[in-house]
């Protein structure tokens, strides 16, 4: 089985991790506008692609038995102290160099795989670094809106965001343009996964890269959205969760998609969200998906075998005697 996962962050990591127990034919496409952090020194600095979400996909497919392991924990790994190193992951310094030696992200990126083992590919969204622009309401006293730039400016909100868009800062009248082999693996893809994520910093950009957009829409893979545990302060606070396919829709009019996953104890109202599943053509799935002991994160198990539900492919116990 061919399967895609669109996200970034840990969201994305968590897909990843699930995704790894039901294929190794496995493609991450990754946002590639933060502007915080390490990846945010290391983009302003060299202007390059920022690493960080990357290196995060890298990592998650990671595969231990091919000896990727000790790799992938150094990867991982961030200098301390209070030098020029310090807050930087080893894996974004090594994607950095490998980015300007090469001068091919794509290529730059399938040299990391294979480093560390990987099972699959990962792929960012856009050759280019995007920046975020969101409409913020609550934040003007006479109730207009606010017009924010920057991922972390928007994921760090104090308002309500309404709207995004994405742009390239070099190009900023032209609609960014997505990575090639990412819309062809989408395109060729039996199952794509949205979600779960920092929603309008991770998942939705990627329906705002006009290419990408018509492949998700085009695509013939089976379509599923896993939806967040709890709303994220900023960006979704108050949410409920047929709130965030609202959201979607409103983002991307033309998707459709086949199923949407949720932790049933993250749903107040399970009828509203299957109703607001069903105005995207799909059907909801709910299930105890979350880790029990780290909160707000999903059980890569629990995920995979909901997955696994969701398209039909449910093993059957074996009977007894």
């Amino acid at each position: 089985m061919r399967a895609v996962a669109l996200g970034g962050g840990h969201g994305l990591h968590a897909t990843l991790t699930a995704l790894r127990r039901l294929t190794r034919d496995v493609t991450a496409v990754v946002t590639v506008a933060d502007d915080g952090g390490s990846s945010g020194r290391l983009r302003r600095e060299l202007g390059l692609l920022p690493p960080g979400d990357l290196r995060q996909a890298l990592a998650a497919l990671a595969a231990a038995e091919d000896g990727g392991g000790l790799w992938a924990e150094v990867f991982q790994h961030r200098f301390g102290g209070d030098g020029a190193l310090a807050g930087h992951a080893v894996g974004n310094l090594l994607l950095a160099g490998l980015f300007e030696v090469l001068g091919d992200p794509v290529a730059a990126l399938d040299e990391a795989s294979r480093l560390v083992g990987v099972s699959g590919r990962v792929l960012p969204m856009s050759t280019e670094p995007l920046e975020i622009e969101a409409e913020v309401s609550g934040l003007a006293d006479n109730g207009e809106l606010t017009v924010i730039r920057g991922q972390v400016a928007v994921a760090s909100t104090p308002g309500q965001v309404q709207r995004i868009t994405v742009e390239t800062p070099r190009q900023s009248t032209a609609a960014p343009k997505a990575c090639h082999q990412a819309v062809d693996a989408v395109l060729g893809a039996d199952l794509v996964l949205l979600g779960p994520g920092s929603w309008f910093t991770s998942v939705l950009p990627h329906l705002l890269v006009p290419e990408l957009h018509d492949a998700l829409v085009r695509t013939e893979a089976t379509k599923v959205v896993i939806l967040n545990l709890i709303p994220q302060p900023g960006e979704t606070a108050g949410f409920s969760p047929e709130q965030h396919l609202d959201v979607l829709f409103q983002h991307a009019p033309g998707l459709r998609v086949d199923a949407v996953i949720a932790d049933r104890r993250s749903v107040p109202t399970p009828a509203r969200l299957r109703d607001a599943a069903a105005g995207l053509g799909a059907r909801a799935h709910l299930a105890d998906v979350a880790d029990p002991g780290v909160a707000g994160r999903h059980d890569p198990d629990a995920l995979a075998n909901c997955v696994r539900e969701a398209l039909g492919l449910t093993v059957e116990p074996e009977e007894e005697g």
